[in-house]
């Protein structure tokens, strides 16, 4: 029967009845599935006021598929028993049949078979009891005649056996609507030129417009939430004032990214589990020879009030490259060249950008990650200088919760680490790193000694975590992120 012959047939049955009718009843009258009776009831409410239907939800019982065998053919310990001729019955051939494990320990809790062990040819299995009454079955039975007074227990026992389910039923009840009528008028979705110029519109029925659906969404791309915490964080940088750095080279050499920093040759970060190095082309050769040597001299001999590490410092491990693992080494080539000019004038640096360390991959670390970086050079800066700015910076992201904790660079003096609460792992977790450059590093370059540089780097996923509530990492980067964050963030939506 097509939709509409459902339809016309639940008007008459409207008419006919007093009160409404329910759509499962109905749907077994007309011997019919009950979703094409459940279809029919949403096409007449579209057409308005003609009907009412009311969700209605209702529980019963129905037999699995092995709960109507059982039914049919009898419980598992039933035939087991009835299977028993008096002579008895092997146990190994008894477990051959399909209804024999089940069957067989079933009816030893019933006490209806016994197992003879002294046999000759093994144990043997015999009946106990003259009779027995398969009072599973009979339950099945009246549960399948429509009788469900079963006690719970029973119920219980059925159901723990996967031979009894409750069934949750969704069905409409069915009334007469103020519009209600026997014969449908399709009601018209769209006004055209002819019925205007006509007039036929006076007397046709238009569907009611829903000014509250939403039209489809326009195809357009998707804005990765890394690049819109990106476009924060930088216009962040450009309000308070900070000149972006070049950082088009991710490819560094060891001595901008370790040495000029005064990192010393034998720390653990330029080990090969830390750091990834270059087999093509694995050296860098062009330095500049008088900042190169100053350098050299700072790490093994000391000098500017150091008196350094005391080490054999090896021009074959500055000049090793490397994929960076900090944007520090963009700071520290841009202070060098801020050095060279004739007259210091204070800076203000910032960069964003990816940098690569050799981590073992967790819900909060990846071998690959953003780098945020902040510089600012002027005379007479503190540390509380450098709390402020972060403060200050923090605050414009909406990050509010902050914790700093002293700690060591080999580059800056002194240092800390930036906690921020994470909503979603509910604990504190670690931002960025901070601190005061050391004249070590500073000075080598030939920056006045009243010069002070406070810097810091932050991670860009981490604070993204923070704002999106995202708990584990790989889910924002990489090739478990989830897809679906992206979409959710068009470039461009239009607004009403």
């Amino acid at each position: 029967m097509a939709d509409a012959g459902v339809a016309e047939a639940l008007l008459r049955r409207l008419e006919e009845a007093d009160g409404g009718v329910d759509s499962v009843a109905e749907a077994g009258r007309l011997g019919l599935d009950h979703q094409a009776v459940v279809g029919a009831v949403k096409s007449l409410l579209a057409l308005g006021d003609v009907i009412a239907a009311e969700m209605r939800s209702s529980k019963h019982w129905e037999l699995t598929g092995e709960g109507k065998e059982i039914a049919e053919q009898g419980s598992h310990e039933a035939r087991v028993f009835a299977s028993l001729p008096p002579e008895g019955l092997a146990q190994s051939q008894l477990m051959k049949l399909s209804f024999g494990k089940v069957g067989f320990s079933k009816a030893m809790s019933n006490k209806w078979i016994k197992v003879d062990k002294t046999h000759e040819g093994g144990p043997r299995v015999f009946r106990a009891v003259e009779a027995a009454v398969d009072q599973v079955r009979q339950k099945l039975l009246l549960v399948q005649g429509g009788e469900e007074q079963l006690e719970e227990k029973d119920k219980n026992e059925l159901k723990k056996r996967k031979l009894l389910s409750e069934v949750t039923v969704k069905s409409y009840w069915i009334s007469k609507g103020g519009s209600f009528s026997t014969t449908i008028t399709k009601q018209e979705t769209e006004l055209t030129p002819e019925m205007i110029s006509s007039g036929s519109w006076k007397e046709k029925k238009f569907k009611p417009y829903n000014f509250d659906s939403l039209g489809v969404a326009p195809e357009s791309g998707h804005l990765h939430p890394l690049l819109k915490v990106r476009t924060q964080f930088r216009q962040i940088f450009l309000e308070m004032g900070f000149t972006e750095m070049p950082t088009n080279n991710f490819i560094e050499s060891s001595f901008w990214n370790f040495d000029a920093l005064f990192q010393p040759q034998q720390h653990p970060a330029r080990d090969q589990h830390d750091t990834f190095f270059l087999s093509d082309p694995a050296v860098s050769t062009d330095f500049p020879p008088q900042y190169l040597e100053r350098v050299r001299k700072v790490h093994s001999e000391g000098g500017y009030g150091s008196q350094g590490y005391k080490y054999d410092w090896k021009i074959e491990e500055a000049q090793k490259n490397i994929l960076r693992t900090h944007t520090t080494a963009v700071s520290a080539r841009m202070l060098y060249k801020l050095a060279q000019q004739d007259e210091f004038k204070p800076v203000k640096y910032f960069s964003i950008d990816r940098v690569f360390r050799n981590e073992t991959l967790d819900a909060t670390h990846l071998a690959e990650f953003h780098q945020i970086e902040g510089v600012v050079a002027d005379r007479g800066l503190t540390l509380g200088d450098l709390m402020g700015v972060l403060h200050e910076f923090f605050m414009k992201l909406g990050i509010t919760k902050l914790r700093f904790k002293p700690a060591y660079n080999p580059y800056t003096e002194p240092s800390m680490e930036v906690f921020s609460y994470h909503e979603g792992l509910k604990k504190w977790v670690e931002v960025g790193n901070s601190g005061i450059f050391r004249p070590e590093m500073l000075l080598p370059m030939g920056l006045p000694e009243d010069v002070s540089v406070i810097a810091w780097g932050l991670s860009l996923e981490r604070p993204t975590m923070i704002k999106y509530g995202i708990n584990n990492i790989r889910e924002l980067v990489g090739h478990k992120v989830n897809l679906q964050m992206v979409y959710d963030s068009p470039i461009c939506r239009l607004g009403s």
